[in-house]
């Protein structure tokens, strides 16, 4: 059972050790118990949740590079711009690059628009999931007889 209390200690990641609760003897319990106690509770929370806290917590965020907004957005102003330019003047040509400009700004507008609200979902899920986690790890360790902060 020690070796699993090292394997979990070399597993956790900081954000993950920093969100574990305090966990104190209330009966007792020698140091070699509670780390004992410790790896069986992380193992059954980690079973009984389907979460593993290692995992989640180097969950890499999502990327905030390209993503084609622009491209797409430049497409469709594009295709507006043709059409709008080919009815107004019989130029589809001028009105296809007017049109892909104005696309590509609206494309890049949008896409920095969504970029925080994607962050801020992928936070909300990791720290959802890790607070699962670590309620059912508190279920296990007070009914090993530990008072858990």
């Amino acid at each position: 059972m020690k070796r699993i209390a090292v394997v979990f200690m070399a597993s956790m990641s900081a954000l993950a050790l920093a969100q574990k609760p305090s966990v104190y003897p209330a009966h007792g319990q020698s140091q070699q118990q509670q780390t004992s106690d410790d790896g069986a509770c992380y193992s059954w929370a980690k079973q009984s949740t389907g979460i593993d806290p290692a995992v989640v917590a180097q969950t890499p965020a999502p990327q905030s590079g390209p993503t084609g907004a622009r491209v797409r957005g430049a497409a469709r102003g594009a295709a507006a711009g043709a059409i709008v330019g080919d009815v107004s003047n019989n130029d589809a040509g001028h009105g296809a690059a007017v049109g892909a400009t104005a696309g590509a700004v609206a494309g890049g507008v949008r896409n920095r628009q969504q970029q925080p609200a994607q962050v801020q979902t992928a936070q909300a899920n990791q720290q959802s999931a890790m607070s699962t986690y670590w309620r059912a790890y508190d279920s296990c360790m007070q009914g090993k007889g530990y008072t858990v902060q």
